[in-house]
């Protein structure tokens, strides 16, 4: 049956782009991942390869035109065994399925909202909220949606107006990038329709928790773009793989599982054991979301980057002073005035002389790229999860800029909707556990960053003065931890203690202060 190709979201917030040439024309058979198009944005020329194997039925643009993201790009007929939602469609179809589509006139039909890529690769998604509920009217731009990505919450807007029919996924689902997510008649729409009702979507939620169809037949497996390629990556052929979707359905925990030891997700393997070696009730919580990014980010960096921790104190008691002075003047103009901007300027100052603490090594540790901007991140303890947004080009922003920034990342990070932007193209980063308690910790590096710290608690200490005399002083323990591949010990001691010179002597940060 023929079906459109939603031409997908090609990053950085890309809204058209023009086709450059066609690599198909109207009645070439064509197969998955087979290049159909190539098409040029501002950025550059992007080959956009077919979701599905078919046949090429109509090219929707011609040479030069400008192509809309996440409108139809052409049409195909879908070979059957090659999509499952296309094979479930035709089964619920009765004899006419085939029919040609015929426009309708009068009325208004339903029509899925396709959920869009959500950038940096992200396939699937978390439904934390349902904004709408099914036969609420909505506006375009509209909110219908929060999604939880393994990077943050991303709000999904409605395309059109109209009428919310079917939501397809219920609260704490997982919904697929490219599928339907919900399906809406549109105000005024006038759209084509075949002779049967094919307005189901694509992939409802049952492909996504029905765990209890029959194995993969023989022959071609049924399994998306994206699941064919991490089988690819894992060198594993995917027909002996069996799936635990509809219809024997490969999805990525299967491909995942078998290569783990061609074991078969099913409900049974995700039931806790009743071993009974464990008395009263238990409780399995799936680590998804942001959780899931970290922990795969932690122990990618552990395992890749040879850590090694530094430590040193620092008096705090003349920057807390200054602070303290300044904090009411700039509350009357909204601006909360934390230490966090003065401990990024300082960095960013210290930085200007030892360059390297702002460079990041590639994988093979053959090349040190060194970035003119300091990106300094923050980590965030948020409600899906630690983030860690970074305020951008710190060497050219004043200790107010930083303040307002970092109120601006921190609120947005703690309800979980801090931007894509904001989370890319860090170069270092400070932890501060010591909001939360703790002298010191052993951070792990953001990676591909060479360096961390994390500030630990601010305590009222007895220190000797030059006069031997004992004051109580302002003291925080801070903890570096660098990659010893291209840092060594001497390297950031002498960074530390120039950051740490300007911080005990806010008059020198000023005066050196460009």
């Amino acid at each position: 049956m023929s079906k459109d190709f939603i031409l997908p979201d090609i990053g950085e917030g890309i809204v058209e782009c023009e086709i450059v040439e066609w690599r198909v024309a109207e009645g070439d058979d064509i197969v998955e991942d087979q290049v159909v198009a190539e098409v040029m944005t501002d950025k550059a020329v992007v080959e956009i390869p077919a979701m599905y194997s078919g046949t090429v039925k109509k090219l929707y643009y011609n040479k030069g035109d400008i192509a809309k993201v996440y409108q139809p790009l052409f049409s195909m007929d879908v070979a059957g065994e090659n999509n499952a939602a296309a094979a479930d469609v035709a089964e619920a179809t009765t004899e006419n399925a085939a029919a040609e589509k015929a426009p309708v006139n009068t009325g208004q039909v339903s029509e899925d909202f396709i959920l869009p890529d959500i950038g940096e690769g992200i396939v699937e998604c978390e439904i934390v909220e349902w904004r709408v509920a099914e036969g609420d009217t909505i506006e375009e731009d509209q909110v219908v949606a929060e999604v939880m990505t393994d990077k943050a919450v991303v709000e999904i807007p409605a395309m059109y107006a109209g009428v919310v029919n079917k939501l397809y996924y219920k609260k704490g689902d997982i919904a697929k990038v490219y599928k339907p997510l919900f399906s809406i008649t549109r105000d005024g729409a006038l759209v084509e329709q075949t002779t049967t009702d094919t307005t189901m979507p694509v992939e409802t939620p049952q492909t996504v928790t029905e765990n209890t169809s029959s194995p993969v037949s023989q022959g071609k497996a049924i399994a998306s773009p994206a699941v064919r390629r991490v089988c690819r990556e894992l060198n594993i052929d995917i027909s002996q793989v069996q799936g635990s979707g509809k219809k024997g359905r490969v999805y990525k925990e299967d491909v995942l599982a078998f290569s783990q030891g061609n074991q078969q997700v099913s409900p049974a393997a995700e039931m806790p054991s009743s071993t009974g070696r464990i008395e009263g009730g238990t409780r399995v919580e799936p680590i998804k979301g942001v959780k899931a990014a970290m922990a795969k980010a932690m122990v990618n960096s552990v395992s890749t980057i040879p850590h090694f921790t530094y430590c040193e104190e620092i008096d705090l008691t003349e920057l807390i002073a200054l602070r303290t002075s300044l904090k009411e003047t700039y509350a009357k103009q909204d601006i909360k005035l934390t230490l966090m901007p003065f401990f990024m300027k300082a960095m960013s100052m210290a930085i200007t002389e030892f360059p390297i603490l702002n460079a990041q090594v590639n994988d093979e540790c053959t090349e040190l790229t060194y970035f003119d901007d300091h990106n300094i991140g923050m980590a965030v303890d948020s409600k899906v999860g630690l983030l860690v947004p970074n305020v951008k080009q710190v060497q050219n922003k004043s200790v107010i800029d930083l303040a307002i920034d970092i109120t601006r990342l921190t609120e947005q990070a703690r309800a979980g909707k801090v931007s894509p932007q904001d989370l890319k193209g860090g170069t270092i980063s400070i932890s501060n556990i010591g909001a939360l308690g703790g002298t010191v910790a052993t951070p792990i590096i953001n990676k591909p960053e060479v360096a961390i710290v994390a500030l630990g608690k601010t305590q009222k200490l007895p220190r000797f003065d030059e006069n031997g005399d004992v004051q109580a002083r302002q003291i925080m323990q801070v903890s570096w931890s660098g990659d010893h591949r291209v840092i060594d010990g001497g390297t950031i001691a002498r960074f530390c203690n120039l950051w740490k010179s300007y911080l005990e002597s806010p008059s020198n940060m000023l005066v050196h202060m460009r």
